[in-house]
């Protein structure tokens, strides 16, 4: 299968390749595989989809937590000799090495794409005001945790998750070192197959933090953000509603 953009800006298929080469090699879940890339342009195998099914959803929850457990060297950081630019979708993703997640979530996944959607008039100005809020108590560090830098897709919603009949195969990511909740938050958030099955066989291989359900909004203020940037004022209404759902938990952990 070819992608190809006449207009792509410079790194931008070479940083697909990169990162489905990067999740590939943590032995996890599969990606599809790059048959060539050059500017503007790459090939990929063909992937024959079926059917999805709860054993492979199972199968799919097990394999994402031995990719995220590869990890990465720092929070922001791209694939493993990738020097050139990231992206989400056909947006630019800010790269950069932080130590700790919540200042790097704030600034890099929240934020830009915050004020891109303010200017295209899909965010209002309160909503707005309630985001920075929001970001400015994860900057904060309001949920810090111990959890080292994953190895995540990135951009994980449904239409990135491919059913084979040899089971998931992975596309287009925007791969980076994150949170590993990030990438489950996503899965919730635009919905996939048997997302019970895919939490729960996780959750088993490698077990999550306590409350992590209650954190979902917070790991889905990055890809709302992002769609609000483009997509129009639904995402701005549901951006600030994530917000608020955030805000009420660091207000019932302070209680």
């Amino acid at each position: 299968m070819v992608k190809a953009r006449t207009d792509a800006p410079e790194g931008f298929f070479e940083a697909e390749a990169a990162g489905l080469s990067w999740l590939a090699s943590a032995g996890g879940v599969r990606t599809a595989a790059v048959v060539s890339v050059a500017p503007g342009r790459i090939e990929l195998e063909r992937i024959h989809e079926t059917r999805p099914s709860a054993s492979a959803a199972t199968e799919f929850g097990a394999s994402l937590a031995r990719t995220h457990a590869a990890g990465a060297p720092a929070f922001g950081v791209g694939p493993e000799g990738w020097r050139g630019p990231l992206f989400i979708g056909r947006r630019r993703l800010p790269e950069s090495h932080e130590r700790t997640w919540g200042r790097f979530y704030a600034r890099d996944r929240v934020l830009p794409y915050l004020e891109v959607a303010v200017q295209a008039g899909n965010v209002m100005a309160s909503e707005a005001a309630l985001v920075r809020r929001v970001a400015e108590l994860i900057a904060l560090g309001a949920f810090d945790d111990d959890e080292p830098p994953a190895r995540i897709h990135g951009d994980l919603w449904n239409g990135n998750v491919l059913w084979s009949p040899e089971g998931v195969v992975l596309i287009d990511p925007a791969a980076h070192g994150g949170h590993r909740e990030t990438d489950l938050a996503m899965l919730a958030l635009f919905g996939c197959p048997f997302l019970v099955d895919v939490l729960e066989a996780y959750d088993r291989a490698r077990p999550l933090r306590p409350g992590w359900r209650d954190r979902v909004p917070l790991h889905q203020l990055h890809p709302l953000a992002v769609h609000a940037a483009g997509h129009g004022r639904a995402y701005g209404v549901a951006l600030a509603e994530a917000a608020d759902a955030v805000l009420e938990l660091v207000r019932s952990t302070r209680e």
